[in-house]
C-alpha cells in the first residue's frame, strides 16, 4: 500500500478510495516527485532491454526460446560486462599466445581487465568447434578476447604481459602444444594498436631480448568466435581435477603473479 507521512506524523492510506485527502495528497506529494520516483524503474527497464537485445544480436537467444552453442557463458558474460560499462569507455584487445586455458587465467587477474573470453580467431571456418580447431584445418588460433578499461590499464601494458608470458619465437608452437592453432598472434582492432604492436616487436628483436627472431604475426582483427562453455574460466573450475592445471598452468600463473604483482586486482 502506498503511504504518505505528513509533517504532523499522521499516516494516510492513499489506496483507500474513501479517504477525502487522497487527491490533495497526490497533487502535493506525489505528482511533483513522479519523475524521481519512476527514474530507477525506467533505468532498470532500459538496462534489461539492452541486455536482451545484445544477447539476441550475438546469437545467444533465438525465437521460440531455442538456443544453440552460442548461448554460452562467454556470451552472457560479454553482454553483462557491456551493459555495466556502457557509461564508461572500454576497449578490446585480441591476443593468441598459446593454450587459452593458460592465457585466460593470466589476463583475467589484471586490474582493469573486465573480461577475458577464450575463443578462436584468424581462420576461415565459421562457428568452429574446439575439435575442429584442434585439427589445424580451420586456420583459427586459440586466443583471448579482452575487454578492458583504458583508464586503469593501457594497451601497452597488455602487450607487455603478452610478450612476457609466452615464447614468441617458436612457430606454431607453445611448449608441448604444437599446431597452427597455437601460433603467436596479435589481432589489432585499429591503427593505433597495430603501430604499438609492431613497434614493441621491433624493439624486442633489436634488443636481443630473445635468442631467436620473434615470429608473432600482427594482423587485422576480423571475427572472434567464443569457445565452448567448458573452456571458460577453465583453470578456476578445474584446478583440482585436471593435472594439466596443476603441472602446467599453476607454475606459469605463480611466475606471472610475482612479475606483475603491482598490476593485479586487489583480491589476487
Amino acid at each position: 500500500m502506498l503511504r504518505i507521512i505528513e509533517k504532523c506524523g499522521a499516516v494516510h492510506n492513499l489506496s483507500n478510495p474513501g479517504n477525502a485527502l487522497a487527491p490533495y495528497l497526490f497533487e502535493i506529494y506525489i505528482r511533483p516527485n513522479m519523475r524521481k520516483l519512476l527514474a530507477p524503474i525506467l533505468i532498470l527497464s532500459a538496462g534489461l532491454a539492452s541486455c536482451v537485445d545484445r544477447l539476441d544480436v550475438r546469437g545467444g537467444i533465438k525465437k521460440g526460446g531455442k538456443s544453440d552453442r552460442n548461448k554460452s557463458y562467454s556470451n552472457l558474460l560479454a553482454a553483462g560486462v557491456n551493459s555495466m560499462t556502457d557509461s564508461k569507455k572500454t576497449e578490446t584487445a585480441t591476443f593468441a599466445n598459446g593454450c587459452f586455458w593458460c592465457t585466460e587465467a593470466i589476463f583475467e587477474e589484471l586490474n582493469g581487465v573486465l573480461s577475458a573470453t577464450s575463443g578462436y580467431s584468424g581462420g576461415h571456418s565459421e562457428n568452429p568447434t574446439y575439435k575442429e580447431v584442434c585439427t589445424g584445418q580451420t586456420g583459427h588460433a586459440e586466443c583471448l578476447q579482452i575487454v578492458y578499461d583504458p583508464s586503469v590499464i593501457s594497451y601497452d601494458e597488455l602487450l607487455e604481459v603478452f610478450w612476457e608470458t609466452h615464447d614468441p619465437t617458436t612457430l606454431n608452437r607453445q611448449g608441448a602444444d604444437v599446431g597452427t592453432q597455437y601460433r603467436s598472434a596479435i589481432f589489432y582492432h585499429n591503427e593505433e594498436q597495430k603501430q604499438k604492436a609492431e613497434k614493441y616487436k621491433t624493439a624486442l628483436d633489436r634488443s636481443g631480448a630473445f635468442d631467436k627472431p620473434i615470429v608473432t604475426e600482427i594482423v587485422p582483427f576480423k571475427k572472434f568466435y567464443p569457445a565452448e562453455d567448458y573452456h571458460q574460466q577453465y583453470f578456476e573450475n578445474n584446478e583440482n581435477t585436471n593435472p594439466y592445471c596443476r603441472l602446467v598452468i599453476r607454475p606459469k600463473l605463480d611466475k606471472f603473479r610475482k612479475v606483475f604483482r603491482e598490476k593485479l586486482k586487489a583480491n589476487n
